[in-house]
C-alpha cells in the first residue's frame, strides 16, 4: 500500500510538472518573440533618432517599444509566478519524497536487525521445527523466503527513491537559478523601460518646438484617416443597400412564381374536372424595411455560411501581413493633445510588404484615398479593410480567399513609417480586429 502511495504521488508530480512545462514554454516563446521584436524596433528608431532631429516616426517607435515592454515584463512576471508555484511543488516533493525515504529506511534497518538475529542457518532451521505441524512449518519457511525477497525489494524502492529526491533537488536548484535570471532580467527591463519613457518625454519637448509641422503632419494624417473612414462607411451602405434590394427582386419573383404555379394548378384542375388541391408551398422569410442589417447581409444562404466561419475564426484570423507589430490600437487615443478615434489596428511592418487577406470573401471596393489605396472585403456580414496600400492586385467584385495578397504597403513620406491599417466592421460597427487575429 505504502509502494502504491508513493507511485501515485510520483505520477501527480510528473503530471503537474508536465503542465507547468507547457505553459512555461508559451510564456517562454512570447517572451523570446517581444524580445525579437523590440530589437527590431530599437534598431529601426537608432536609425530614425540618428537623424538628429525629432520626428513623428521617433514618437510612434518609443511608444511602439514602451508598449512591448511593458508586455515583456507582464509576461516575465507571469513566468515568474510559474516558477514560485513549481518551487513550492518541488519543495513539497522533496520533503514528500525525504518522508518516504526515511520510513523506507527505517523498515529497511528492522528488517537488517531482524536478518542479523536469524542469520544462522541453525536459527532458521529452529524457527521452522519449531513449528506445531507440517502446514505451520511449510507457512514458515515460505515466510523466510519471501521476507528475502521483499528485502531485496525494499532495497530497491530506497534506491528509486533516492534517485528521484536526487532529481528533484537537482531540478529545483535549476528552477531556482532560472528565477534569478529573470528577475535580473526584468529588472534590467524596467531600468530600459524607464529610459524609453525618458525619452518620449524629450521627443514630445522637441516636437512640441515644431508646433506648425506637427500640427500640418497631424491634420494631414487626420484627413486621410476621415476620408478612409468615410469610404469605409459609404461601402458597407451601398453593400447593405444591394444586399437588400436583391433580396426584395428575389422575394417578389419568388411571390410571382408562386402565384403563376398556383394559376396553373388551377386551371388544370378545371379542365379536368378536379377539385383545386394545391397546397401553398411556404415562402422564404421576406426582407423588408424592417429587417435588420445583419438579416439583410445574411439574406442568402451563402452569405449565412460565410457570415458563421467568419464568427468561427474569431482569435485565428491570420494576419493582413506576414509578419509585423500592432504600433496603435483600436480606440480613443490622443496624441499632443489631439483626440483621435481609432477604429481599428495600426500595423508596422517591413518596407513594400505584401498585404492579404484575412478570410474568404469578396471585394467590395477598392479606393484611392490621398495618394494610397484602401481594398475592403465583404465576408457574410462581417467587412475588412485594408489601408496605406501603395498599390493593389485586386479588384471590385473579385472572390478573395484567405491568405490571398490584395496589395502591397506604402510608406508614409510624411512620418517615414512603413504601416497598414485593418479595420474590421460588423455591419456598420467597427469591432476591435485584434482580438479577431491570431496571437503573433
Amino acid at each position: 500500500m505504502r509502494f502504491l502511495k508513493l507511485v501515485l504521488l510520483i505520477v501527480v508530480v510528473f503530471t503537474a510538472v508536465d503542465a507547468f512545462a507547457q505553459s512555461s514554454a508559451e510564456l517562454k516563446r512570447r517572451r523570446e518573440k517581444l524580445t525579437q521584436e523590440l530589437e527590431d524596433l530599437n534598431r529601426e528608431y537608432l536609425e530614425t533618432a540618428s537623424n538628429k532631429k525629432s520626428s513623428l516616426k521617433q514618437l510612434s517607435l518609443l511608444k511602439a517599444q514602451i508598449t512591448l515592454r511593458e508586455e515583456k515584463i507582464t509576461n516575465i512576471n507571469s513566468e515568474v509566478r510559474n516558477l514560485d508555484n513549481q518551487i513550492s511543488e518541488n519543495n513539497n516533493s522533496v520533503r514528500s519524497l525525504q518522508g518516504q525515504l526515511d520510513q523506507l529506511r527505517k523498515e529497511y534497518a528492522g528488517m537488517v536487525l531482524f536478518t542479523y538475529h536469524n542469520k544462522s542457518a541453525y536459527n532458521k532451521m529452529m524457527f521452522i521445527f519449531a513449528a506445531k505441524d507440517f502446514n505451520q512449518a511449510y507457512k514458515r519457511l515460505k515466510y523466510l523466503q519471501q521476507f528475502a525477497t521483499y528485502r531485496e525489494r525494499q532495497a530497491s524502492y530506497i534506491e528509486g527513491t533516492q534517485k528521484d529526491l536526487h532529481v528533484k533537488i537537482n531540478e529545483l536548484d535549476r528552477t531556482k537559478k532560472e528565477k534569478r535570471d529573470l528577475l535580473a532580467d526584468q529588472q534590467k527591463e524596467k531600468e530600459t523601460l524607464g529610459k524609453e519613457k525618458n525619452n518620449q518625454v524629450k521627443v514630445i519637448s522637441d516636437l512640441s518646438k515644431q508646433q506648425g509641422v506637427l500640427k500640418q503632419q497631424q491634420r494631414e494624417v487626420q484627413s486621410k484617416i476621415a476620408k478612409t473612414n468615410k469610404e469605409i462607411a459609404a461601402t458597407v451602405r451601398r453593400e447593405i443597400a444591394e444586399a437588400r434590394r436583391k433580396a426584395e427582386a428575389e422575394a417578389r419573383a419568388a411571390a410571382a412564381a408562386e402565384k403563376a404555379r398556383l394559376a396553373a394548378a388551377a386551371a388544370a384542375a378545371r379542365v379536368d374536372n378536379a377539385p383545386i388541391n394545391t397546397p401553398t408551398r411556404p415562402a422564404p422569410k421576406a426582407i423588408t424595411k424592417n429587417s435588420s442589417n445583419s438579416e439583410v447581409l445574411n439574406a442568402t444562404p451563402e452569405a449565412a455560411k460565410l457570415s458563421n466561419d467568419f464568427l468561427g475564426n474569431r482569435g485565428s484570423l491570420p494576419w493582413p501581413v506576414a509578419s509585423g507589430v500592432i504600433t496603435q490600437e483600436f480606440g480613443t487615443y490622443y496624441l499632443d493633445g489631439i483626440r483621435t478615434e481609432n477604429t481599428g489596428v495600426d500595423i508596422k511592418t517591413s518596407s513594400g510588404a505584401a498585404v492579404r487577406a484575412v478570410f474568404n470573401g469578396e471585394v467590395s471596393n477598392v479606393a484611392n484615398i490621398s495618394g494610397t489605396y484602401v481594398v475592403i472585403i465583404r465576408h457574410g456580414e462581417y467587412f475588412t479593410a485594408y489601408s496605406n496600400l501603395r498599390s493593389v492586385s485586386v479588384s471590385k467584385g473579385q472572390k478573395i480567399s484567405t491568405k490571398q495578397t490584395v496589395g502591397t504597403v506604402a510608406t508614409d513620406g510624411a512620418t517615414g513609417e512603413t504601416e497598414v491599417h485593418f479595420d474590421l466592421y460588423k455591419g456598420q460597427n467597427p469591432v476591435n480586429p485584434k482580438i479577431w487575429l491570431a496571437p503573433n
